[in-house]
């Protein structure tokens, strides 16, 4: 049995840090390591942070999107093209997509994939509520910008089928080789992905 060397307190806030992906147990202790030695720069302001978040983030309720106002900001814009939907697995990817700056479309959060053997089914997912959005009209484009994972694309499908007979149409995300990448260092599915979405030069 180990002996305990720090007190209740620190023991908390290393298992709390631990359940952060990318965090692991010796991850999470260096962190509050670093956080408790920069107390006043560092772990004050932090918590400040986390409690305005925690009293002030919500889920918009029209995309998923995570924001303080509810639609967020991105369902208000009105620079948006409304008419294209860029549908994503998570708020990570949408941010993603907002960084590139690509394209000025709103977004519709999945809240992950479908995946049975994780028990997550259609109802798991913010499926039904896209669907609704389409059908109301004034959508004339969905991308579907999800994971090229056996998953990514069970979703995917399953979601065109449900929008069949709307009258939208439905795009994909490119895949194959990306910018700046050798195709030596590219594995074979990359690279049949690229060759058959090759374009004209």
């Amino acid at each position: 049995m180990s002996k305990r060397i720090v007190g209740p307190e620190i023991e908390r806030l290393i298992q709390l840090l631990a359940k952060v992906p990318g965090l692991g147990p010796r991850s999470a202790r260096r962190a509050a390591l670093h956080l408790i030695k920069k107390k006043e720069q560092l772990l004050g302001p932090l918590t400040v942070a986390m409690g305005d978040a925690l009293d002030t983030v919500r889920v918009c309720s029209t995309c998923g999107n995570v924001d303080t106002s509810d639609p967020c900001t991105i369902c208000t814009d009105p620079r948006r093209d409304e008419a294209t939907i860029i549908v994503v697995e998570d708020v990570a990817d949408l941010w993603a997509l907002e960084r590139a700056g690509a394209m000025n479309a709103r977004y519709h959060v999945l809240g992950g994939t479908l995946s049975p053997l994780d028990g997550v089914g259609p109802d798991d997912l913010n499926i039904r509520s896209l669907v609704d959005r389409v059908a109301r009209g004034g959508v004339n484009e969905l991308i579907l910008a999800v994971n090229a994972t056996v998953e990514g694309q069970t979703t995917a499908h399953y979601i065109t089928d449900q929008l069949d007979g709307l009258g939208v149409k439905i795009t994909r995300l490119a895949h194959g080789v990306p910018v700046g990448g050798e195709l030596d260092y590219l594995d074979e599915g990359t690279l049949s992905a690229a060759l058959k979405a090759r374009t004209v030069f």
